[in-house]
């Protein structure tokens, strides 16, 4: 009883002294990382964050999936999890996954159920080169088979990327399926030959609601690169804010209505490039009136997102002064990341990209993005992942020279720029970001990798020493107590 005694009174000393050091002598100070992915992902003024409050920057890739065939390309080369893997190795958090609204409309058409994608394949491909690519893909995906319709594919997409913790972004890229992106195509503005507004909003409400059981479904654009409707003379007045702005409303409103989680990435003008009058608070010409988030009632303050198209390098070659690259899209996006924008959102830069080769690694312009991006704690996904489409306006099995795979997928075409400018970029992007917005902490922003120590080690190794500082103290007060007998 005597040897208890000492023991209770050294247990009440060491707890006194715990609870000055504002301390549990429990061992489950530190509670565990909440789960990924730690949604839903909402905004405040320029930054996305997680259900716990911490930074999340999207970094990632363009996967396209809207052709002809309105399947995710590559996989008659590669199955869904080697591609997925290769955007992990990269050190990336999420993807851009394009769809066309052609594929809802097909589902309603057919009865309320998808097309196998022995048929999809068939339909885009032809029956003999079709059967080809279906066979390739089965042999390379076997859980797929005959069976197997184009949304199960979507589905085995979302799930493997939800396996190697990536964030999927959905993204309306087109009405009819086929290659994106032309002012005469018939796709460009709304209520062109194949836009029809109705069909494109049951569409963004479809995906949102199939989406639901994605837990790494976080966000959803409205359309790819608006643009000018060459081909349509009656369409020409109403390419303009005010119109934009009242089909907008409608399709955030489809998006939200069905899945009130993900966030809702908002495009401008002439193919995404422009954002001016939205981020600055201007007439939405040719009325007068001006963006504001009530309009989008009861996700206004937490769910919009901008999202920016770079491709200055599309026409001729940039300027090779990264400070007037930098200026010009400050003035077309990057603004809204500032105090100065009269609307702050949170931006990411949905499209960019360079051609592929030997010299990317060299390309100042390239160099200028890559380092700009991070700087700024923008968002950002390349233009493309894949080295190859199925079909492209009319031939088959087309070269992507901007990809970042080879034709095959199986290795990346400029193992150069990989290594010396993507690499670092997606490294610094993806550091975890502190409240004072610039000083890397540790444990947030999506980036679960092992290289990286996070809070909980910190404090981990914090809780450790203070462990020993209470060992020392047990120890002094062990002699005092048996001191005593």
């Amino acid at each position: 009883m005597a040897g208890t005694g000492k023991y209770q009174w050294l247990l009440s000393r060491l707890t006194v002294i715990s609870l000055l050091c504002g301390l549990s002598l429990s061992t489950e100070i530190i509670g565990p990382r909440a789960s990924w992915p730690n949604g839903p992902f909402v905004t405040s003024e320029r930054w996305i964050t997680d259900a716990a409050g911490a930074k999340i920057t999207y970094v990632g890739v363009n996967w396209p999936a809207a052709s002809e065939t309105m399947l995710p390309e590559g996989l008659q080369y590669q199955s869904v999890k080697t591609i997925v893997s290769k955007i992990k190795s990269l050190g990336m958090n999420s993807i851009r996954l394009t769809y066309a609204i052609e594929m809802i409309d097909q589902y309603y058409d057919n009865g309320e159920k998808d097309v196998p994608i022995q048929k999809a394949f068939a339909d885009a491909l032809g029956q003999e080169n079709g059967k080809a690519i279906y066979d390739k893909v089965i042999a390379n995906n076997p859980s797929f088979d005959t069976k197997t319709t184009r949304l199960q594919v979507f589905e085995a997409v979302a799930a493997e990327c939800a396996k190697q913790e990536i964030y999927v972004h959905l993204d309306n890229h087109i009405s009819k399926a086929g290659w994106c992106c032309t002012p005469t195509d018939g796709n460009s503005w709304f209520g062109d030959k194949y836009f029809d507004v109705k069909n494109w909003t049951r569409g963004l409400s479809f995906m949102a609601t199939q989406g639901k059981t994605w837990p790494n479904l976080m966000s959803m654009s409205l359309r790819n690169e608006l643009r000018v409707p060459l081909s349509n003379q009656e369409l020409l007045n109403s390419y303009n804010w005010e119109d934009w702005y009242e089909n907008v409303k409608k399709g955030a409103d489809a998006i939200h209505s069905a899945n009130s989680d993900v966030l809702i990435f908002l495009s401008g003008l002439d193919s995404d490039k422009d954002l001016s009058a939205v981020i600055q608070g201007t007439a939405l010409e040719p009325g007068t009136s001006t963006f504001n988030r009530d309009d989008f009632q009861g996700y206004g303050d937490n769910k919009l997102v901008l999202e920016l198209h770079i491709y200055d390098n599309i026409l001729g070659t940039p300027s090779s002064n990264c400070s007037v690259t930098t200026g010009d899209i400050f003035d077309t996006g990057f603004e809204t990341l500032t105090d100065s924008a009269v609307n702050q959102f949170p931006l990411v830069v949905t499209e960019f990209g360079f051609p592929q080769n030997a010299t990317t690694n060299k390309d100042p312009y390239a160099s200028c993005l890559l380092d700009y991006f991070p700087e700024q704690h923008a968002g950002w996904m390349l233009w493309s992942l894949g080295g190859s489409y199925y079909i492209r306006e009319g031939s088959q099995d087309v070269d992507e020279e901007w990809g970042l795979l080879s034709h095959d997928w199986s290795s990346w075409r400029s193992p150069r720029f990989v290594q010396e400018l993507l690499r670092p970029a997606v490294k610094e992007s993806t550091a975890p970001i502190s409240d004072d917005d610039g000083t890397p902490a540790e444990g947030a922003n999506g980036d679960s990798s092992p290289e990286d120590s996070s809070v909980a080690s910190k404090l981990y190794s914090s809780h450790l020493g203070m462990d020993s500082i209470l060992g020392v103290f047990g120890v002094i007060l062990l002699s005092v107590a048996f001191g005593r007998r």
